[in-house]
This record gives C-alpha cells, sequence and structure tokens, in this order.
C-alpha cells in the first residue's frame, strides 16, 4: 500500500466517509482521493511525493497560487503577536478598509468565520430590517448549510421547498421559496403570490456550484427592479466571486448595487474567513446598534485577517490581466482539441467543462442540467489526474486558474485533455 492509501484508510475511521466536507471522498469521480502534504504556487504534492498542477485552488481562495510569500510572511508576523484575541485589533480595520474601498456598495461589514455564517447572518438581517420572513433562492445556487437554506427546487408550479438534507424540519424550508436562475418570469410568478412576505431574494450572481452560469442581463438588473419594487432587500452571495471575478466583484463587472454582499474565500487570503455588508441603513440594524443579534469568538481574528489584507495588496490590474490570458487560453485549448461535444462556460478566472450531448446548448438554469454526461466527468477527472492535473472532484464545481499560474501549466492541461 502507498502512504495515501495508509493515511485514507485511518481518515475512513476517524472522518465521516473520511472527509470533513462531502465533496473531497471522491464519489462522483470514484478512486481513492489524494491525500496533499503541500503546496507552492500552482502546485500541489501529495504525501506520496506526487506533484500535480492544482486547478481547485482550495476552491477559490488561492488565487495567488499557494503559499504566496507576502501572505505567508503576514500570516507569521501575526501569528507572533497572538493567535487570537476576541477583542477589536488594528488588522481587521485595516482590511475592512479595503474592502469598502473596491465594493461601493458595502458601506459597512462584519467579518465573520465562513461563507455559510455570511449567508445565513445577512438573511436574517434581511428579515430583521423588513420585519418579513420568506427568502426567494434560486436552484442550483448554493450559500452554504445553514438548515432553511439546504432545500430542493420545485418543478412545475410548486413553490415551497422542501429538506434537501435530513436533520432539517420542513417548517425551515417552508420559510424558503424556490425559483428558477435566469427566469425573472418565476421571480415574478413567486412574487405575486408572497409580495408582503418576502425579506429578500438572494443569489450567486454568477453561479458555481451547478457549475459557472452566468446571469442574463435582463435578469439581474429585473431582480434589483423587483426588490425595490416590494420593498424587499437583494442579497448577492460573492463568497465565490468576490474579488475573483474583478477587484470590484461580480456587481461590478455586471453594474448591479445589491442592498447586501456576502464574501469569503479570497478576502482571507486562503485562511477560514466570510463577511456580509451593505447600506448602513441596513446594517446598524445589528447588535450592539439594533436589535439583529449576531456574534463570533473569532471573527476579525488577527492572523485571517493579515492574511487577507496581504491578498488584497496583491491583487493589480497586472494580476486580473494575467488571469484573463491563462483562462482564455485554457478555455480555447480545450474547445480546439476535444474529441467529444463539450461545453465550456467562463467568467474571468473561474469556469466549469461540462460534457454534453448538444454542443450549441448553454446552461442557465437547474433545469438545463440533463444534458451534461456525468460518468464521462469521471473518466475525465481520473485520466487528468493521472497526467499530473488535479480538478475538481466534481462535474458541478468551478475550476480556478491562479495567477501563479504559467503558460506552461497551461499548456500542460491542454496536452493532457487532447490526449482524452
Amino acid at each position: 500500500m502507498t502512504k495515501n492509501d495508509i493515511l485514507w484508510e485511518k481518515a475512513k475511521r476517524i472522518f465521516p466517509g473520511g472527509v470533513n466536507s462531502p465533496v473531497r471522498a471522491f464519489k462522483a469521480v470514484g478512486g481513492t482521493p489524494i491525500v496533499f502534504e503541500s503546496g507552492k504556487g500552482s502546485k500541489l504534492t501529495s504525501v506520496d511525493g506526487k506533484e500535480y498542477i492544482d486547478y481547485v485552488g482550495a476552491w477559490g481562495p488561492q488565487i495567488l497560487g499557494h503559499a504566496h510569500p507576502a501572505i505567508t510572511e503576514a500570516i507569521k508576523k501575526a501569528a507572533g503577536n497572538s493567535a487570537s484575541f476576541g477583542a477589536s485589533c488594528n488588522l481587521e480595520i485595516e482590511l475592512g478598509e479595503k474592502i469598502l474601498s473596491s465594493i461601493p456598495s458595502i458601506e459597512i461589514i462584519r467579518f465573520v468565520n465562513s461563507g455559510t455564517e455570511a449567508a445565513m447572518s445577512a438573511l436574517r438581517l434581511a428579515r430583521g430590517f423588513t420585519g418579513r420572513n420568506k427568502i426567494i433562492k434560486f436552484a442550483g445556487c448554493y450559500h452554504g448549510h445553514a438548515d432553511f437554506l439546504l432545500v430542493k427546487a420545485g418543478s412545475g408550479a410548486m413553490t415551497f421547498g422542501t429538506p434537501d438534507s435530513k436533520g432539517v424540519p420542513e417548517s425551515y424550508a417552508s420559510e424558503t421559496l424556490i425559483a428558477r436562475y435566469n427566469d425573472i418570469n418565476d421571480v415574478d410568478r413567486i412574487i405575486k403570490m408572497h409580495e408582503k412576505e418576502i425579506a429578500g431574494i438572494i443569489l450567486e450572481p454568477v453561479v458555481g456550484n451547478m457549475g459557472v452560469v452566468l446571469p442574463e442581463k435582463d435578469f439581474i438588473e429585473g431582480l434589483r427592479s423587483r426588490c425595490d419594487k416590494i420593498g424587499a432587500l437583494l442579497i448577492f452571495d460573492e463568497v465565490m466571486t468576490g474579488f475573483r471575478v474583478s477587484r470590484s466583484c461580480a456587481q461590478g463587472l455586471f453594474g448591479i448595487k445589491p442592498d447586501l454582499t456576502c464574501l469569503g474565500k479570497i478576502i482571507g487570503g486562503g485562511l477560514p474567513i466570510g463577511a456580509y455588508g451593505g447600506r448602513r441603513e441596513i446594517m446598524e440594524q445589528l447588535s450592539p446598534l439594533g436589535p439583529v443579534y449576531q456574534a463570533g469568538t473569532n471573527s476579525g481574528n488577527p492572523v485571517v485577517m493579515a492574511a487577507g489584507s496581504a491578498a488584497l495588496e496583491n491583487l493589480t490590474p497586472t494580476v486580473y490581466e494575467k488571469l484573463e490570458h491563462l483562462s482564455n487560453m485554457l478555455e480555447k485549448g480545450f474547445k480546439k482539441f476535444s474529441k467529444r461535444k463539450i461545453l465550456i462556460q467562463r467568467c474571468g478566472s473561474m469556469m466549469t467543462l461540462f460534457f454534453v450531448n448538444d454542443a450549441e446548448a448553454r446552461i442557465r438554469s437547474a433545469d438545463d442540467l440533463d444534458i451534461v454526461d456525468r460518468k464521462i466527468y469521471g473518466e475525465y477527472f481520473q485520466h487528468m489526474l493521472k497526467n499530473g492535473i488535479y480538478l475538481p472532484p466534481s462535474q458541478f464545481e468551478a475550476f480556478f486558474v491562479s495567477a501563479a499560474h504559467s503558460e506552461e501549466d497551461i499548456s500542460r492541461a491542454i496536452e493532457a485533455f487532447s490526449k482524452f
């Protein structure tokens, strides 16, 4: 047995399914998960000493690559002054100022510890601010594992969601209304039924959890106008897209100003983080100023704040130019050398390659996912893994290019794909 096999057997005795997050178990693609030991730049190294070009990037935050010198140094310096205060620190103010200067819609921000916590807290705030209970979310959009967000989409004329996980009471799910992404008419249908009950509409402005799906102009602009009309809040979950698709995030890219924004991933420089922010009048409803309670011992943790601040300092215009160049190169290469019908959907440096039965089709919502061949994706994943390319072990996750990738890294991925 290899060292990886031995450790995997141990992991299965210690953790549910051997993992601390489900997709890591490789159930969708088969085979034994890789146990990693280190990462540097665009590469990951397994416990068996095998090197892989990484296109997962810790699911997005490693936009500058693994172990970036400035981030590593910032972490060391901050940790030397204490790993946690449980009190205010200068570093959280520094990172907060950087975020506010990049995202005009955020006038006040609060740091939390994960994207799940950010979305959960933003929705509690929306309910507290509006005095309403119901939330519209979209099938295929993932906002963390809070109980009332783990719901399936209804089909046809169904409005209410049903629990997508055991342990979630139906009464929680009943406050979540499910709509089709990119379908403003479906949103209108729900609004007509529940106009005075809707506290907010939450969405990924670029979906990354049913594969990359971009919003259509009339859809995203329509959401803004509908929220204004009925007095609900528009909430952008930019945990994945924040500082990834542009310095001003997806909202800057599309010119839409949400009422609340959820952030995570990149703003922590690779360490666990979440944040939510928005208009002053809304955010001032939070305790200690207002009646909406939310707290966290490690919120604003100095080590995380230092890492995030270093990451944002290094996200220069040149970095975004490089990311677009490399991502475009990868997309074109896959399309040129594919021996099968494929569909690539991309926004900046996040993209998904779908194996489809109709290369002219587009995925606009979760209703379109039937065109995707999931079995072939598993075969493709294993082929690429054998060729030293590490991709998301799921067809419906985005993969990411980092500023640490080189043209040679991109060419190696294209070459491996051309042999599949």
